[in-house]
């Protein structure tokens, strides 16, 4: 299950899975977007985790300062070149890399983004994940999770059987699929982060997360850093 999004479900096969999103499904991603935009300023330096083909962070490097994307898929990276061309070239970087093991100093990044049910999807250890995001994050900057809100559940559900009926994920075991959890008969399982879930990954690290739903779709758990004394950006 590690290597699923990176073996089966990448490049043009996880693009796909987005244009053939329901109209409802495309709002939910929309909303999401903007609401990281919301936080990013033309002076940040910006890393997405998990960039996938570049959705969200050609959106990113036009908003950014910088913006640096990484993802475990070599075939994910070397489209996202693609979609975000080359003319942000100088602003924009990827790379191939694990989001458990980062490969950047500390307090490097103004924000660290993390969206479309990341911590579920890279299948692994969450807080681990969490660690890292903070770890390269500056004193006064911004990490955002996200998950999906309850109320979403049908139309996300609705989706994953449209890209089952495609091929793309494995039929929907139906009598496993529930309470937040997808299952699919090749292996595939996708879970759901709550309020609960959020607070108990951000526990111990000195952090008040800031819990919220966007759009009746996302939930969102954003993570302030203390500032410096000596630090006036915020």
């Amino acid at each position: 299950m590690t290597g699923y999004y990176s073996e089966k479900l990448s490049a043009e096969r996880l693009h796909l899975c987005y244009d053939i999103a329901p109209p409802r499904v495309r709002q939910y991603l929309e909303a999401e977007i903007e609401t990281v935009l919301d936080v990013v300023s033309p002076e940040d330096k910006v890393l997405e985790t998990g960039c996938g083909y570049g959705r969200v962070l050609s959106r990113l490097a036009a908003r950014a300062r910088f913006a640096v994307g990484i993802d475990t898929s070599m075939a994910n990276l070397l489209l996202a070149r693609k979609e975000i061309g080359t003319e942000r070239g100088e602003t924009c970087r990827l790379a191939l890399m694990d989001a458990a093991n980062l490969a950047f100093a500390d307090d490097l990044f103004d924000v660290v983004v993390c969206i479309q049910n990341g911590l579920s999807a890279f299948h692994a250890d969450q807080r681990r994940l969490v660690e890292e995001a903070v770890r390269v994050t500056r004193p006064g900057g911004r990490v955002l999770f996200s998950s999906y809100a309850e109320a979403f559940w049908d139309h996300r559900l609705e989706w994953f059987r449209l890209q089952a009926d495609r091929g793309l994920i494995g039929a929907i075991d139906e009598a496993a699929t529930g309470r937040g959890v997808i299952v699919c008969r090749d292996g595939f399982r996708a879970t759901t982060l709550d309020e609960a879930d959020f607070r108990s990954l951000t526990a111990g690290l000195d952090l008040v997360p800031r819990i919220f739903e966007k759009d009746s779709s996302s939930l969102f758990c954003e993570v302030l850093l203390p500032a410096a004394p000596d630090d006036d950006r915020n």
